[in-house]
């Protein structure tokens, strides 16, 4: 071998590790990003996780053997001895390493900006650039266009199908459990039904996403009688059946049916045995009940995902490479398969956990938090029904190559039309929508280019690369100090921050120190009627305002990063929420105050009548207190209709408490102006401490009714 080619090699070798880098990178949302999004797992678990079941994938479950010409885009026309002859054969593999670099620069442009694209879609958007320069240089067509058809139809077709799947999932489970009288007695004996289908599916699509390799290596070594006992026959084999040879339509396999009807009976039974040893209603990881049982679901599900695409992506970084160094490695040609030497293999699958582990928080976060809000049942909705279509979209009687990325991110939003058109983030799915339809242009249009400048020298290629790198570690550079930091995203593992209360957690705290700091102020009013000194009190009173205006200041510090709020609110909407109920501790405090200016009206009965207004009002404030404990119950135990019930219960109360403390403040306020001609300023200051306790109960009313649009969505 040359020492110039061994310097191109060399090379194509870091571009594939490069190309590894930004499928962890970019594809790790896929399976941990609504896992993140939902609190099932803290950032640095999913992403340890994802790290472990990637590489697992990757290298014990991929394919031994790679086809050259992956996913059916080009038609090379192999010879009667299986391979292209030699000068063409070295085309396609400069060809290739200028694909593989096209479609690693796209997705890093894509991962910085935190845009969840499809490295599938990139690497053949870099071999569609590249054929059109060969069916150029060589007079001939390359290209399937009726194939490149079809994966530009499942941009449409996948995302739609896995919203639809995502929503009904959420929707029968909505309907079955979250809807019921009692959801929790429910989801203990309905979730192990429902994990039958759902392993089942999971079932069929490891054997046949991600155990193909395994399968193959098994029929080599002897231990299958044949391979096609377990996957499904693809057309291409020359088979046109699955268990009757003479059928039109290739199907499972009765021995994969088998398999994954066991697994799904095996899941099932040890859930059910699980829950019966499990007490749903003790908060784990800020859920419970319904909520909790499904975060095992989901994280299962996460992982089957992170696994099955290790598995299969891990082609698209070495797929590329095994082909260029079957070519220049010994001045070869090019055949239909090549072989993968583990050390290629080794090297994909440690690029993929890398990328994984530095820059996949950016796009987990996207899929995770900026869509839509993802509760543990939603997120196990969008996994399995992103997992479903996937599954469907890849039997043999379609065998198009989607996209998990574009299906996941179908399936969140899916889920997310489920609470309403509202509660999707349309703006943000239409920045990685355009992304999408920018992949294949943008990544063909790269590799065109660097292709048709290196023209197919190996020198020209030796200086084109390095030169390629420096751009992009450039341009890394300066936007390093824009946006988190990989050491800051990861910072929360295991940490206050991770494992600490969430905004709305904080929110109900809040509420708590709101209705301490109105019971001082209710003291202090008694001891004024009483006629006693209430100055400690008053004290008292202003410096739990004080502690409540630092739970609120602590609030909106959290929110800047965390948008795990437990309802369907944006940040602006939450942190009016914040300011409503803060309202209640600032007229509290002024009633305090008030009392503090001059004595109260010389008058037993009037006195009797503003401590009768300050009990009305301490009650409205603790139903209130109430309400908030109800509502973040009703986010942490699934959102279930018998939670909404009791909150809108509660809504209602607190308005009927507001209705009777305002009978009382009319009383007391006639009472005062029938009664004080002989203090008239006594009197006066009286009223005026009337209506702020007044403004209490009305501030209460308020904040109580903002949480309806809430509830309806």
């Amino acid at each position: 071998m040359e020492p110039i080619t061994m310097v191109v090699i060399g090379l194509a070798l870091m571009v594939c590790a490069y190309m590894a880098w930004n499928i962890g990178a970019n594809d790790v949302a896929n399976a941990m990003g609504t896992s993140v999004g939902s609190r099932a797992l803290t950032l640095k678990q999913a992403v340890i996780i994802a790290a472990i079941f990637e590489f697992a994938g990757a290298f014990f479950a991929g394919d031994a053997v790679t086809e050259t010409v992956r996913k059916g885009i080009l038609e090379i026309p192999f010879g009667d001895d299986g391979t292209v002859a030699a000068g063409i054969s070295q085309d396609i593999a400069f060809g290739f390493i200028a694909a593989m670099m096209a479609a690693a620069v796209w997705l890093t442009i894509a991962t910085r900006f935190g845009l969840p694209v499809s490295t599938t879609h990139s690497i053949i958007g870099g071999i569609v650039g590249v054929g059109l320069v060969l069916e150029v240089d060589h007079g001939a067509e390359y290209i399937n266009w009726e194939k490149l058809g079809e994966v530009v139809l499942s941009w449409i077709a996948s995302p739609l199908m896995g919203a639809i799947l995502a929503f009904f999932s959420y929707w029968i489970i909505k309907k079955t459990i979250l809807d019921a009288k009692n959801p929790e007695e429910r989801s203990l004996w309905l979730a192990p039904i429902l994990a039958f289908p759902t392993f089942f599916v999971l079932g069929i699509a490891l054997q046949f996403k991600a155990l193909k390799g395994f399968f193959a290596k098994a029929e080599n070594n002897g231990w299958v009688k044949d391979k096609y006992d377990w996957l499904p026959y693809k057309p291409k084999d020359g088979i046109t059946g699955s268990w009757n040879p003479t059928s039109d339509v290739a199907w499972l396999p009765t021995n994969s049916l088998i398999l994954a009807a066991v697994i799904g009976a095996i899941a099932s039974l040890g859930l059910y045995l699980v829950l019966r040893r499990t007490d749903i209603n003790q908060e784990v990881k800020g859920f419970r009940g319904v909520e909790r049982i499904f975060i095992w679901l989901q994280i299962i599900t996460a992982a089957y995902v992170a696994f099955a695409h290790g598995a299969n992506d891990r082609s698209n970084a070495i797929g590329p490479m095994a082909a260029v160094w079957q070519v220049l490695s010994d001045g070869g040609k090019l055949g239909a398969e090549a072989p993968i030497p583990l050390w290629l293999i080794l090297l994909g699958s440690a690029g993929i956990a890398v990328g994984v582990l530095t820059w996949g928080w950016r796009v987990m976060e996207t899929i995770g938090k900026k869509i839509t809000d993802i509760t543990p049942t939603r997120g196990f909705a969008a996994e399995f029904g992103a997992a479903t279509t996937i599954l469907i979209f890849s039997m043999p009687f379609l065998a198009v190559p989607v996209s998990t990325t574009h299906t996941l991110v179908g399936a969140v939003v899916g889920v997310g039309l489920a609470g309403g058109a509202k509660a999707v983030d349309f703006r943000v799915f239409g920045k990685i929508a355009a992304s999408w339809v920018a992949s294949v242009p943008v990544a063909a249009f790269g590799a065109a280019t660097i292709y048709v400048a290196s023209g197919g020298d190996d020198l020209k290629m030796i200086i084109i690369l390095p030169i390629a790198f420096l751009a992009v570690g450039y341009a890394m550079w300066r936007t390093r100090g824009q946006g988190i930091h990989v050491e800051e995203a990861l910072s929360d593992v295991g940490g206050p921050k991770a494992d600490g209360p969430t905004p709305f957690d904080m929110f109900h705290h809040h509420a708590e120190v709101v209705e301490t700091t109105v019971e001082k102020m209710v003291i202090a009013v008694e001891k004024a009627c009483a006629g006693e000194d209430a100055s400690e009190e008053i004290e008292a009173t202003i410096e739990s305002e004080f502690e409540a205006d630092k739970v609120k200041a602590s609030i909106r510090e959290t929110v800047r990063d965390d948008l795990r709020f437990g309802i369907a609110a944006d940040s602006k909407s939450f942190l009016h929420m914040v300011s409503r109920q803060d309202r209640i501790a600032d007229y509290a405090q002024n009633v305090a105050e008030q009392l503090s200016f001059r004595p109260l009206m010389d008058d037993d009965d009037a006195r009797e009548h503003l401590a009768k207004m300050a009990k009305a009002v301490a009650s409205t404030v603790a139903t209130y207190e109430d309400l908030i404990e109800a509502l973040r119950d009703y986010h942490i135990s699934g959102r279930t209709k018998a939670g909404a019930d009791k909150v809108m219960g509660l809504i209602r109360e607190v308005n009927l408490k507001e209705h009777e403390a305002d009978v009382i403040e009319a009383e007391a306020a006639a009472f005062v102006f029938s009664n004080g001609d002989e203090q008239p300023l006594a009197a006066m200051h009286m009223y005026r401490v009337l209506q702020r306790l007044d403004d209490v109960a009305n501030a209460c009313e308020k904040a109580a009714n903002a949480f309806l649009p809430l509830l309806s969505k």
